[in-house]
């Protein structure tokens, strides 16, 4: 008697299991490394977009300045400095603020903050700025300039980061794989 066997032995299906748990990993890496990627370049884009604000604000102050900022009267830094304050310009961060450790921790300087050259932005001054649906908070991160007049430029930080860098300039030396 001839026996018809039809259909799929065990170890063909343990092949086939086994196979499909390899390319499930294997894609979950992959998606895992894309999601990364993606927040690295979220973080880079928006923080761009804040130095690129952030520059013009500087560079307003700075003309305010009118002069070389050693030559300048205390009357002129205060009105140079009153270019960065403002509703769409940030909250001055001072001593006594509630992340100042925080901010420590990641590379701002006590001096910049005691010059009163540190701002935190919430997620309405960068809506104020243009920069739509990008939050700044407690929970997400906040994003933060340090505005040096003197020299005219802006660094840009985020509390969170990625990988240990906070800073524009720090994130931008990260090298894509």
């Amino acid at each position: 008697m001839k026996r018809n066997e039809k259909g799929v032995t065990l170890i063909v299906l343990m092949i086939t299991i086994i196979i499909l748990i390899i390319l499930a990993g294997i894609t979950i890496y992959i998606g895992r490394e894309s999601i990364q990627k993606a927040n690295l370049e979220g973080l880079k884009t928006n923080m761009l977009l804040i130095e690129t604000k952030a520059r013009e604000f500087v560079e307003n102050a700075s003309f305010d300045l009118g002069i070389a900022p050693e030559n300048a009267t205390d009357e002129m830094k205060t009105n140079a400095q009153s270019e960065l304050n403002g509703e769409d310009k940030g909250t001055l961060v001072t001593s006594d603020d509630s992340i100042i450790n925080q901010l420590l921790n990641i590379g701002i300087s006590q001096e910049d903050i005691d010059k009163e050259n540190v701002y935190k932005l919430t997620t309405e001054n960068l809506e104020k700025m243009g920069i739509k649906d990008v939050q700044s908070n407690e929970e997400e991160g906040w994003y933060v300039i340090v505005y040096h007049i003197e020299d005219t430029t802006a660094e840009i930080y985020h509390t969170v980061g990625y990988n240990g860098k906070y800073s524009l300039t720090d994130i931008e030396q990260i090298e894509e794989n």
